[in-house]
């Protein structure tokens, strides 16, 4: 019996040693198999596309309730977070205030980063262009803004160092906005946002703004579809119809 309870333990210790081995040498070539993780190059610079059925900017519509299509242009220091860029579309707002444009222009710069392991930070300026808008009040307009932000949500504040968007006698204007981004299921993204837009002396024309929508990112292009809503009618097109009321807006885009 001895010997047979001897013969028994070699046994079960050849097989314990050859499971063991066979499970390192299984573990090893898995972790040989896995991809690396691609290195973050310390400069970037990626290109972005996309068409909406209507350009809404803080909520108001700025192609007339129309389609717009719209492209960039960013590049970002990773190490830094520095970054600037470049972004156009076409607009008709400035033709339905008796201007002469047809399009925006956009030039930002900011720097971006960690305050803790779970707020960031956003801050930086931007500028939008329209190229000969004749408007009485030059439409030209220049922000400054910081965010703050913590897992899915967000709150930035943009304040115009000029006058706001061709109204005169509004420098020194503010938007406060609050954005909620959460993933909801399989990269179905929830977007809800609410803002105020307070126009400096021109109380009549501030207003807010809200917006319920889903994103959803295909590899190919991005999808969005939300609902939008003001609680101003103070913005009227051409076409006699009030820019800022509810509506849809589908967003179909690409970075790349």
């Amino acid at each position: 019996m001895k010997s047979q309870n001897k013969s028994l333990t070699r046994t079960l210790t050849a097989a314990a040693l050859t499971l063991a081995f066979a499970t390192m040498s299984a573990q090893a070539q898995a972790q040989e198999a896995q991809p690396a993780a691609e290195a973050v190059p310390d400069n970037q610079i990626t290109y972005n596309v996309a068409v909406v059925s209507d350009y809404r900017y803080r909520g108001i519509s700025q192609t007339r309730l129309q389609p717009a299509v719209q492209g960039g242009v960013d590049y970002v220091n990773n190490p830094t977070g520095v970054y600037i860029g470049a972004w156009a579309t076409n607009i008709k707002w400035i033709k339905d205030g008796g201007g002469d444009a047809s399009y925006e222009f956009d030039l930002y710069a900011g720097k971006r980063g960690q305050i803790t392991d779970t707020v960031a930070y956003d801050v930086g300026a931007l500028y939008y262009a329209y190229p000969s808008n004749s408007l009485p009040t030059n439409a030209n307009t220049f922000e400054l803004y910081a965010q703050v932000s913590a897992g899915p949500f967000s709150v930035k504040y943009s304040h115009s160092t000029s006058n706001l968007f061709g109204t005169a006698d509004s420098k020194n204007s503010g938007y406060l906005d609050g954005q909620f981004n959460y993933d909801v299921y399989d990269g179905f993204v929830l977007n809800l946002h609410a803002g105020h837009q307070k126009v400096k002396n021109n109380s009549a024309v501030s207003y807010s703004d809200y917006k319920v929508g889903v994103t959803k990112d295909f590899g190919v292009f991005s999808v969005a579809v939300a609902a939008v809503k003001t609680n101003t009618d103070a913005y009227v097109g051409r076409n006699g119809k009030n820019l800022g009321k509810s509506g849809a807006v589908v967003t179909i885009s690409k970075t790349f």
